[in-house]
């Protein structure tokens, strides 16, 4: 959610990026093995949707393990601050990159939609919620009422939380909104600048836990089935996956490797992931990085057939319930915006 105002903003600059963009089809260059040998590589770029975190875990298990080199790529992992994953991915800037079906939604609506699909689920389930102080009444959503939450004040967040807090039987008029900027979840609420913030569980569920601070928590998809959407997910460049189908599916079967690796491997996983972080960002976190990476390895496959298949009767739902709410500014037809054509 903390990109929806981003990706509207990056949707703007989309001609300014595609001016400069050039999708190169074969898209191969030469990089040399460890024993000095010139091997020639299909080089791939991954744009990461934040700086580096559990959920990208897999992807740089799949580079640090060779895996991407395996199948013939070299893959270079980056994080652009000033710039959505999205437009990125749509320009043709990276081939792939991470996104979440409510924040990809504003992307295939309009005039113009971005020419990206989703094609692989990161994580099977939705495991976004509401985290407060312990005993204080918001263990379920009517409990939000006439008590502070932090919003991003997007239109899709903000109606998802009146349709959970109406559903629970309170009253969504008496929630208190007031402006999310918030960077640490547990200290916010202990300083009691807020009672009650988004998080993903993963990250700030577990940060609590870290930190040994005391909080309810309650999961979106646990209040209302259509809630469990995909977030986050992989996406491609559609012109780019339409003229190299072998090559993407390539990349993501390396991929699937890397998180099926992190799934089974935590602890070394959490390590990679430490060791790859370029951005700073983990520095002083091992602690919760390893935490976090124990209880979201549980969660890339958790009950799904296989890593990475995307289920269409909850990929339709979510989106039927945004056209149902007037979320978006056309209707999303069902079956739009995601594939499970390139994963083996």
């Amino acid at each position: 959610m903390k990109k929806f105002i981003a990706l509207m903003l990056s949707v703007i600059m989309l001609l300014a990026f595609a001016g400069c963009s050039e999708i190169n089809n074969n898209n191969e260059e030469s990089s040399s093995d460890d024993a000095g040998n010139t091997a020639s590589l299909t080089k791939i770029t991954f744009a990461l949707d934040w700086t580096p975190n559990t959920n990208h875990t897999g992807l740089y298990v799949a580079k640090e393990l060779g895996y991407f080199e395996d199948a013939g790529l070299d893959v270079e992992i980056v994080y652009v601050a000033d710039s959505s994953s999205t437009t990125l991915c749509a320009t043709g800037n990276a081939q792939f990159a991470i996104e979440a079906q409510d924040t990809m939604a504003a992307a295939l609506t309009g005039d113009s939609p971005l020419g990206i699909t989703a094609v692989a689920a990161i994580l099977q389930h939705n495991t976004s919620g509401i985290i407060s102080r312990k005993g204080e009444g918001i263990d379920s959503p009517k409990g939000l009422s006439g008590k502070t939450y932090s919003t991003w004040d997007s239109p899709v967040e903000l109606a998802m939380l009146e349709s959970v807090v109406e559903t629970d039987g309170g009253n969504f008029d008496d929630v208190k909104l007031i402006p999310n900027t918030v960077t640490d979840e547990p200290g916010a609420l202990a300083a009691k600048q807020t009672d009650a913030i988004w998080v993903f569980y993963g990250w700030g569920g577990i940060n609590a836990d870290v930190q040994d601070f005391e909080y309810d928590f309650f999961f979106f998809k646990d209040i209302d089935d259509v809630f469990d959407y995909y977030t986050p997910i992989i996406i491609g460049n559609n012109e780019y996956m339409e003229a190299n189908p072998e090559t993407t599916k390539a990349f993501l079967a390396a991929a699937k490797k890397g998180y099926e690796y992190a799934a089974q491997n935590p602890d070394e996983s959490a390590q990679i992931l430490i060791d790859a972080d370029n951005t700073g960002s983990l520095k002083g976190s091992e602690e919760l990085v390893k935490q976090s990476q124990k209880w979201i390895s549980t969660q890339y496959i958790a009950d799904a057939e296989s890593w990475g298949v995307i289920d269409a009767d909850r990929w339709n739902a979510f989106y039927n319930w945004l056209n149902e709410n007037d979320l978006v500014e056309n209707d999303i037809p069902e079956g739009t915006g995601f594939t499970n054509e390139y994963l083996n």
